[in-house]
């Protein structure tokens, strides 16, 4: 197990870069983590929690700084308000999922995730496609899915489809912050009600690594292009994937 100072630091990094593309937290913490020591059950029940409040507080800092536009009346309200509603049902369902499968099956999960999302990132640079909100339905179930599972793949998934659905960079880290915000309510809730306890050595040190960053993040986005540093954290991400199932297969 990590010193508690070694995982405020790991969060606030993981953080930064999450607030500041819409994506990293979760998909880079869960299985750095499980590196160490740390069950899935344990790790993504904490990465919740702390990405319930620094979600919420990133989405309502890019609000603030211009970065989206979540008035009354605007599109970048409704396409969260689409995200949030699709992210309360694709999360419960995934928690009792994870819940349920033998700890094994969910870490192989986890690595082809992580994987995953490291190539959508690196494919979605550069590339656009017409604004379709039953894609972004679809988009708001399946990222979902992904969070309650394993307490990443959220971003990855919706800030790639988001900007190749049309929607603004900047918008798409907002709304994807905010929606994140959401599903992380839901996990916590589902976790508390069939009775998965939460460590309370691992979630105060990822919500106060997590919350430190974000006013740092949401400035960050108003001033610097985003481009290179997605395409960065979709090569760490890419790598951490290869890593996790890497170790896995050695435990086999």
């Amino acid at each position: 197990m990590l010193p508690p100072i070694l995982i405020v630091l790991m969060a606030f990094l993981c953080e930064l870069g999450d607030s500041s593309l819409g994506m990293g937290y979760g998909t880079i913490l869960t299985p750095v983590l499980m590196m160490f020591g740390y069950e899935p059950s344990q790790i993504v029940h904490s990465v919740l929690l702390s990405e319930l409040v620094s979600g919420t507080t990133a989405a309502l800092l890019h609000n603030r700084f211009g970065n989206v536009n979540l008035r009354p009346g605007s599109r970048d309200l409704r396409i969260l308000a689409i995200m949030a509603l699709c992210s309360g049902f694709g999360v419960a369902a995934a928690v009792v999922v994870a819940v349920t499968i033998p700890p094994r099956f969910l870490k192989v999960y986890i690595g082809l995730l992580v994987l995953t999302m490291g190539g959508i990132i690196l494919l979605t640079r550069g590339r656009g496609l017409g604004f379709s909100w039953r894609k972004i339905t679809g988009l708001g179930l399946v990222a979902a899915f992904n969070k309650g599972m394993s307490g990443g793949g959220y971003g990855p998934v919706v800030m790639g489809g988001l900007i190749l659905s049309g929607v603004d960079a900047k918008s798409a880290v907002g709304i994807t912050s905010a929606a994140e915000g959401v599903a992380c309510l839901v996990g916590v809730v589902t976790f508390l009600v069939i009775g998965v306890a939460l460590d309370w050595v691992l979630a105060p040190c990822l919500l106060l690594g997590s919350l430190v960053a974000v006013p740092m993040a949401a400035y960050t986005v108003k001033r610097v292009r985003t481009d290179r540093l997605r395409a960065l954290v979709g090569v760490v991400i890419l790598a951490l994937g290869l890593f996790t199932l890497y170790r896995i297969l050695l435990q086999l």
